[in-house]
């Protein structure tokens, strides 16, 4: 297919198993370059698996993760560096303060003198840290946690975002900062996020892939995701109540699919 060069993310029939018990099972989506997708789905569902096999920090039973043509069981390393990942529970510890999480990920990731401060002083400020920059993170609230992840999650200024469950714990003010935020970067950037939040859908995806007992359900975008039932919560409520059953109109969204 043409658009090949513009798939930034490829689930590619990805399956795991712990015993006989799968998690998830033939997963196949792409998403293309400046494409924001919702991936969404009730607790237990898969989304987080899914998430860690694409990040590379789960290896599937079956199937293939790519990430920007990198197939991420082979080059874990390269895959890495064109991924700003926010797991649900970031790897943040609680005795250091955001400005050494900050350093610590940026020179770990090669980023080093002037680069990582200029790199630093960003995400700083568009992740709005200022407040708690030299308080422990165990001292600080979960919202603000979250931006830390998420300033850690930007550092490298990778290509592709895949963020789970961002907006967690934030209250209202938070929450909007965040959106904007995510909608800002999205212009230049590909984004995959989770979220069990209706609404941020709305404000910032243009795809839905709904996944239900690991196998996705739906996959297409928001419009028709609307014209489903008579609210977001029915349609949602109706693909992950019933036998699973795919509506797939266009699950392949060709490159360059309009954002939100």
């Amino acid at each position: 297919m043409s658009d090949n060069k513009n798939v930034m993310i490829k689930a590619e029939g990805l399956s795991k198993y712990y015993g006989h018990f799968a998690a998830i099972e033939d997963v196949s989506f792409t998403i293309p370059r400046g494409q924001v997708a919702a991936f969404l789905g009730p607790n237990g569902a898969g989304k987080t698996t899914t998430m860690k096999i694409l990040t590379g920090f789960l290896t599937p039973s079956k199937g293939k993760a790519i990430i920007n043509g990198l197939d991420v069981a082979h080059d874990r390393i390269a895959a890495a560096e064109k991924i700003g990942y926010l797991p649900e529970t970031g790897p943040l510890y609680p005795d250091m303060t955001p400005m050494g999480i900050l350093k610590f990920f940026g020179e770990a990731r090669g980023i080093g003198g002037g680069p990582l401060k200029a790199r630093i002083d960003e995400v700083i400020h568009a992740c709005g840290l200022e407040p708690v920059l030299f308080k422990p993170i165990g001292k600080v609230s979960h919202g603000f946690r979250q931006r830390v992840g998420l300033a850690q999650a930007l550092l490298h200024e990778p290509e592709i975002l895949i963020l789970d469950e961002p907006t967690s714990g934030l209250d209202p003010n938070q929450i909007r900062h965040v959106r904007g935020m995510i909608a800002n970067l999205a212009k230049t950037r590909t984004v995959l996020l989770s979220t069990h939040i209706l609404q941020e859908v709305q404000a910032m995806a243009s795809r839905i892939i709904l996944i239900n007992e690991g196998r996705i359900v739906f996959d297409d975008s928001f419009e028709k995701f609307e014209e489903v039932g008579p609210s977001l919560e029915e349609t949602f409520c109706t693909m992950t109540t019933n036998s699973p059953m795919t509506t797939n109109t266009g699950a392949s969204q060709p490159a360059g699919a309009p954002n939100k």
